[in-house]
């Protein structure tokens, strides 16, 4: 697997969905990436018309457009305006505005509002054609006037030029968009269809036996565009639906930060705006929003994610600071001295914009047969035509309307890009968001997947493991671990935090001269007059104690030791049910650690029944090698994990995640963020993938075979116009619905 390009900008965005990008030294360097959001598709054959528009535009060089979510990102080759490519856009016939929430959420709903209105309009005056073409039906021959007939055709004719001129709109501009570029779209049959049997109807209706005949066809005409309508709009809906879960999770992650300003007043403030020198303050439990140094204090910061070490590290006034590493000690003040896209929010949202604008493999290679497709579908109809010519003449002009219409490819464009986006909608409401929806395909074959141990299978606390008394008689450790406890309320210490959370209605206790040094610990004054410390062996209780490893925590009275107190690694509680899922998926699952080989197989251990095959004292190359192994006995690998040294693993296997709150390198090199922290959305996420390829195959299988059925029936002469009309927009529906299953 390879990853992403350029997904990281290494400035601040600029407003309108403009970001800086860096493209490897190799390629020719790009001066920004615009992102825009595109309405008015309404086939994959529109992305091509819009990639030629905006490839046009001076200093682009690249264009890419996913008609399925319905996003276009732009490469510069030297710095460019938004404007520009929005114009090109609105030129060739669609319209565009910058990928930011609100502007996009206004589209949607002027487009959404204007497609209901000319679906409205086709069915009304639908309708009403209906009803004056019914006599005609029903009556038998020579019952009907030929004045009344001719009365009644011009009521028809009349009704139909609003939905020709109007809510048939859509197909002739996409039709004439198509040939204007020297493509072949799936509106040009279309719109040949309509208007040939509009003239023909005309003719008809105005040259009663001229060279049109008698028959009109104002009624399949009408129905045939209002079923074509209500289709396109209810795919519109999905694919509205989709873009405003995504929307939805982007926004729910924070990118702010409490910027101090020279009066001394603290001002929030989006990370964007943070510059070399800016002072903020970062809350206990907020990570650190740009690299910088420590001003004042102290604190504890959890680094897991960049070095895989399970402890949270000190850190004093002067002491570097990474962005994207977690306060777990107590509120400080820090100077930014590098700024950028490190934030998790930009690597989440660069990632999802990056697999919104791809088109999955399968939808590729469906848009290459469509174009091919679509010129046979009307040299059949011209075929069909000029054959049923000389059978029946009268039959020719609705026998070649039949087959325009009934053999447009929109099911099968539909097939790969509708179900991918709606599962896609799907794990982001899991937490889960996909950077590459081609993903989505080696998810579902994968048999091993390969886990990384701190902070991956555990979390960023810790809990406390066991007690151990020293002098103290046993009946007295309880009373032992309040007094610690009732110490350790008074830090923010990591271990503290998780000594007061394991002795919960621990008593408050009055401490005289309470005081924390940091690297050491706690002392406090009780009412009697004795000296308890709680911290370090050495610094607790001299020499009374013999250091442990395993005791993190040592309490002392009066210089001596009294109680002990060792920590694990905090599992995430749905780690076990989640391997316990995988395995019942056929998925094997193996823990790879650079921690301890012991401390590894202890974790491993705990976990059970469930336990997992385990490598500890693993290095990136060790991680490398193991997952080269796997797939060179015929495997597809997944990899979990969240650090630096995670990186190169993530973008060897066939598929990746990356933990919401791991590393820049993990993030960008994953093809999926799981951004609430939950394993739980890894083994859902592999079950939609499979869910989801099932579906596609349904969907190439339905839209291959109602082709298969309906042109025959259509070349025979057995399927009117209205018929085709409505069996192409129920497949289009069948296969959107089919997709939509996915999304609940």
């Amino acid at each position: 697997m390879t990853p992403p390009a350029a997904v990281l900008p290494a400035e601040p965005a600029p407003a309108g969905g403009e970001t800086p990008s860096h493209a490897p030294a190799s390629e020719p360097t790009a001066a920004g990436q615009s992102t825009l959001r595109i309405s008015g598709m309404y086939c994959a054959a529109c992305a091509g018309v819009i990639e030629a528009a905006l490839r046009q535009v001076d200093g682009v060089a690249e264009a890419r457009v996913s008609a399925a979510a319905e996003r276009a990102t732009v490469r510069w080759e030297r710095r460019g305006q938004p404007a520009a490519l929005i114009a090109a856009v609105r030129r060739a016939g669609y319209d565009a505005a910058p990928d930011a929430a609100a502007p996009a959420r206004a589209l949607r709903r002027a487009e959404s509002r204007q497609a209901l209105w000319r679906l409205f309009v086709a069915w009304f005056c639908m309708m009403q054609v209906m009803m004056l073409a019914w006599p005609s039906y029903v009556a038998a021959p020579g019952e009907l006037p030929d004045d009344l007939r001719q009365l009644l055709n011009w009521g028809a004719w009349v009704l139909s030029l609003p939905v020709v001129w109007w809510s048939a709109a859509p197909f002739f501009a996409g039709a004439w968009r198509s040939l204007r570029t020297r493509r072949i779209g799936m509106d040009v049959p279309v719109a040949i269809g309509v208007a040939v049997t509009f003239v023909a109807s005309t003719g008809a209706t105005f040259a009663p036996g001229g060279a049109f005949g008698h028959e009109v066809y104002f009624d399949s005409l009408t129905m045939f565009v209002a079923f074509l309508l209500a289709g396109r709009w209810l795919e519109m809906r999905a694919r509205h639906r989709a873009a405003a879960t995504l929307e939805t999770a982007l926004a729910a992650v924070p990118r702010s930060a409490r910027r101090l300003g020279d009066d001394g007043s603290v001002q929030r403030v989006d990370v964007d705006t943070l510059r070399p020198g800016d002072v903020v303050q970062v809350p206990l439990g907020e990570a650190f929003p740009a690299d910088g140094v420590l001003l004042d204090g102290s604190t504890a910061v959890d680094e897991a994610l960049l070095t895989g070490e399970s402890t949270p590290q000190a850190r004093g006034g002067g002491d570097a600071l990474v962005a994207g590493s977690v306060n777990v000690g107590a509120p400080v003040t820090m100077r930014v001295e590098r700024v950028g896209a490190d934030t998790r929010y930009e690597a989440i949202v660069a990632l999802m914009q990056q697999a919104l604008t791809q088109r999955p493999a399968l939808a590729r290679a469906a848009d290459r047969w469509a174009v091919p497709f679509l010129w046979a579908v009307l040299l059949l109809a011209a075929g069909a035509a000029a054959a049923w010519s000389l059978v029946d003449p009268s039959r020719a002009l609705w026998v070649a309307v039949s087959v325009l219409i009934v053999t447009c490819p929109c099911a099968l464009s539909l097939a790969a890009p509708s179900a991918m986006t709606a599962a896609a909608g799907a794990l982001a409401r899991d937490g889960v968001l996909l950077a590459r929806l081609d993903a989505l395909e080696p998810l579902a074959q994968v048999r091993c997947l390969f886990v990384d141990k701190t902070g991956t299978l555990t979390e960023d606390r810790l809990q406390l493991s066991g007690v151990r008394l020293h002098g103290a008689d046993r009946g007295e450790a309880r009373a032992l671990q309040r007094v610690a406890a009732s110490l350790a309320a008074h830090s923010t210490h990591p271990l503290s935090r998780a000594l007061a959370e394991a002795t919960p209605g621990a008593p408050s206790q009055t401490w005289h001269g309470l005081r924390e040094l940091p690297g050491q610990g706690l002392e406090g004054v009780d009412a009697d007059g004795r000296v308890w410390r709680l911290g370090r062996a050495g610094w607790a209780a001299g020499h009374d104690v013999v250091p442990d490893e395993a005791l993190r925590l040592v309490l002392g009275l009066d210089g001596r030791a009294v109680a002990g107190f060792a920590f694990d690694e905090r599992l995430r509680p749905d780690a076990a049910d989640t391997l316990r899922q995988l395995r019942a998926q056929g998925v094997e699952v193996r823990l790879l650690s650079g921690d301890a080989p012991q401390r590894v197989a202890v974790l491993a251990a705990r976990l059970g029944a469930e336990a997992p095959a385990v490598q500890g004292a693993a290095t990136p190359e060790d991680k490398l090698a193991a997952v080269r192994a796997a797939q060179a006995g015929g495997a597809r690998v997944a990899m979990v994990g969240d650090g630096v040294n995670d990186a190169p693993v993530l973008a060897q296997a066939d598929v990746s995640f990356a933990m919401g709150q791991g590393a820049l390198a993990a993030r960008a090199a994953a093809d999926a963020i799981v951004v609430g922290n939950r394993l739980a959305g890894i083994a859902r996420a592999r079950a939609l993938a499979r869910r989801t390829m099932r579906v596609v195959r349904q969907n190439i299988v339905w839209a291959a075979t109602y082709n298969a059925v309906c042109i025959p029936l259509a070349l025979t002469g057995w399927l009117p116009p209205w018929a085709a009309g409505l069996g192409m927009a129920l497949s289009s529906l069948l296969v959107v619905g089919n997709s939509m299953r996915l999304a609940r």
